[in-house]
């Protein structure tokens, strides 16, 4: 059997692009983004450099930029005061940028998609798709199946990997960096493996075997980020390639998944808050779907199957949470749906597994992590607290029905192993070196009450021994859209931060996840202000407890996350002394308004239709970050912009930098003579991803950033980032 990991809700909530502006990416990413979620993920070393070739011409629009990195300190007709000079700070920065950017690859770790089948292990190796006996994984002894330079792709790697049944074919979705573009090519097995077709545009694609064994290719075909079209392919002699399911209304998203015991495969017609599902029968894939049921609007549903029971995780009934629920496979309909297992309040449901005897939930509940294990024969619960520090989860492959195995992350720790073993009823922990991180650092759970009295949970890090931290630098990182929580796995350079005495606080507002689906409902549409008044009473509760001031305090987010940084750095700036953005969104009611966007119609769940209604119209009025732009001083703000980026179009970044300078510039012309105006940097990268995370480039030029706004030395954080990019 074809094994997954990252099972049926991830892949499902996080692999559609819909979901969100950016469904993050971890060299993971997305399916556009979590497809690397969805397979197993390894570190492998591999040497990158052959695969580069020249990069993508600037467009048109970034060329006629006075400059792509540029401060409107420049435009101001008045005189500066002298500024303290970081000058004797930049030589070794940008030393250690150009060793950053220029060293051999092979010394960094990278993270790519594998999947194990029968025995072999299926990967990505160099520029080529190989396989290897599953024992030699590890090892040089490969064999190489496809070479991805025959694709003429600039830095092409592989997003995705399937096995067909009987190992006749693989297919591999191809991707860039520079792009959220993809193709799917399908590879024969046989003594020497060729290319047997590709495909452009795949999101998601599965392998079933029909009557006559024949291997079955079912995919989904995405256009403008709109996926909406299903095919079913097959290949050799019985050559056939047809679509047979479209979706007609544009506000919903078309996924495939496999069900972990290949029995079922699902057709998942969703959006943000109504899904629908479809099975097709793994034995008979050329028999017609049948519906489980309708859509009905409010009412979500994911599907998983064991011994002819569908087990389905659903928010059907009150509370509107996610409650387990099952049902005889033949009888799918909701009203045989029989309540198995309800979660706790405040509880956000992760993923779930299901093997043989047990049905594993992941779960967020208070901000900690809990794994839940539910025994199937006698209806057990055990729940299991996971450690402190642990902040997010990686799933791995689980082939042996025995264990279930996973891994656990934090921002500035690396992700560390643990296995729960049914037969002995006891989660394992990885033998071996313990992370010095555990000891030099703290993480703390704490709470910031909001103009509304709403509680709203805080993760903050800081060094063991760190003095006097009212007077640390201070990160702060927000998201709070799309009911997505707040990205938290391990990224180096946030360590780096804390080891160099930085306090990190990632504030789980509402809008996003974190607390389940009610706290996504209470910071959307009508009510995303509440994410606003979260956002600003977390800060200031970190001021009152003494974690860094004002001046000292910084914040960071990316995509969605910018409406409610633009919007606090419109109503409450003086709260901050600098802001990095990245593909930020920044113009909400302009984009909503144009339907001709891609994501526009897809994303009214999520901030209202302001073109056919006026009061969703005012309201966005009240918060859009573009909208909101008015003299006064404003902190120094970075962004980081993508030329061809097709979730937050380059326009409205560049619109927004325009009306904030005229803004700082008359702002500074009534101020007068001696006014230190804030650094506004607009820098616009080649290409046409949403989010580049792992761009060393991004990287540096954010932090460099950071610590010359704060007036800070940033020689040693440069040489301790050189060596975590290591790992």
């Amino acid at each position: 059997m074809q094994q997954k990991s990252k099972l049926f809700l991830q892949a499902l909530k996080y692999s559609i692009p819909h979901l969100g502006k950016c469904m993050q990416k971890q060299h993971l990413n997305h399916c556009n983004f979590a497809d690397h979620y969805y397979n197993r993920i390894k570190l492998k070393k591999y040497h990158l450099t052959k695969c580069l070739q020249s990069k993508p011409k600037i467009s048109e629009l970034a060329r006629n930029i006075p400059s792509r990195s540029f401060s409107y300190k420049d435009f101001l007709p008045i005189k500066q005061e002298n500024e303290k000079s970081l000058s004797e700070n930049m030589d070794a920065f940008e030393k250690v940028r150009t060793k950053l950017e220029t060293q051999p690859q092979e010394e960094y770790e990278i993270i790519n998609a594998e999947i194990k089948h029968g025995g072999f292990v299926y990967y990505q190796e160099g520029c080529c798709l190989v396989r290897s006996k599953d024992e030699e994984a590890d090892n040089d002894n490969y064999e190489v199946l496809f070479n991805l330079e025959e694709l003429k792709l600039d830095q092409p790697f592989i997003d995705c990997i399937r096995v067909a049944p009987d190992e006749k074919y693989v297919a591999a979705k191809i991707r860039t960096e520079d792009s959220e573009a993809s193709t799917c090519i399908i590879v024969k097995l046989s003594d020497q493996p060729a290319m047997e077709a590709s495909f452009p545009n795949v999101s998601s694609f599965e392998w079933v075997k029909d009557e006559e064994d024949e291997d079955v290719l079912f995919y989904t075909f995405q256009r403008n980020l709109r996926c909406h079209d299903v095919y079913r392919a097959t290949f050799g002699d019985n050559k056939r390639n047809e679509r047979f399911y479209t979706e007609k209304d544009p506000s919903y998203f078309v996924f495939l998944y496999l069900t972990k015991d290949s029995r079922f495969l699902t057709i998942n017609i969703m959006n943000k808050t109504t899904s629908e599902v479809w099975l097709i029968d793994g034995l008979s894939p050329w028999d017609p779907p049948v519906l489980i049921q309708k859509r009905i609007h409010g009412v979500l549903y994911y599907v998983e199957h064991r011994d002819d029971e569908l087990y389905i995780l659903t928010n059907v009934g009150e509370p509107t949470e996610f409650k387990l629920m099952r049902t005889a496979a033949d009888t799918p309909a909701i009203m045989n749906w029989d309540l198995f297992f309800t979660m706790k309040r405040n509880t956000k449901v992760v993923d779930l597994d299901m093997f043989k005897d047990h049905c594993v939930l992941f779960l967020k509940h208070s901000n900690l992590l809990y794994v839940n294990v539910i025994g199937l024969a006698d209806d057990s619960v055990r729940s299991l607290k996971l450690p402190p520090w642990a902040c997010g989860f990686i799933m791995d492959t689980n082939s042996d029905p025995k264990n279930c195995p996973f891994q656990l992350c934090s921002p500035i720790r690396p992700p560390k192993y643990y296995t729960y073993k049914f037969a002995e009823g006891k989660l394992f922990e990885e033998t071996g070196h313990e992370d010095p991180i555990t000891k030099t650092s703290r993480v703390l759970r704490l709470e910031a009450k909001s103009k509304d009295g709403k509680l709203v949970p805080m993760t903050v890090f800081h060094k063991t021994d760190s003095e006097d931290l009212q007077k640390k630098p201070l990160l702060v990182h927000v998201y709070g859209a799309y009911g997505m929580d707040l990205k938290m796995n391990f990224r180096p350079e946030r360590r780096v931060l804390v080891d160099d005495g930085w306090i990190l606080a990632y504030c789980h507002v509402r809008g996003g996840g974190e607390l389940g689906l009610q706290w996504h409902a209470d910071g959307r549409l009508t009510k995303k202000l509440n994410g606003l008044a979260d956002l600003e009473a977390c800060i200031k509760t970190l001021h009152d407890q003494g974690f860094s001031q004002p001046s000292l305090t910084t914040l960071s987010a990316f995509s969605a996350g910018g409406v409610l940084v633009g919007a606090l750095c419109n109503s409450n700036p003086e709260l901050l002394r600098a802001v990095t953005l990245e593909a930020p969104f920044l113009d909400v009611l302009n984009t909503m308004m144009d339907t001709t966007l891609p994501l526009t119609l897809e994303e009214l769940e999520e901030w209202g239709n302001p073109s056919s209604d006026e009061k969703h119209k005012n309201y966005i009025k009240r918060y859009c970050p573009y909208q909101n732009i008015k003299p006064q001083h404003y902190p120094s703000i970075h962004i980081t912009a993508y030329e061809n980026d097709e979730r937050v179009p380059l326009k409205g970044i560049v619109n927004y930098t325009d009306k904030l300078k005229e803004a700082i510039m008359e702002h500074a012309k009534n101020t007068g003579e001696g006014y230190q105006a804030p650094n506004i940097i607009l820098d616009i990268q080649p290409g046409g991803n949403h989010v580049i995370e792992d761009s060393h480039k991004k990287i540096t030029a954010q932090i460099k950033f950071l610590y010359e706004e704060l007036g800070l030395d940033s020689t040693s954080v440069f040489e301790n980032l050189k060596k975590y990019l290591k790992f």
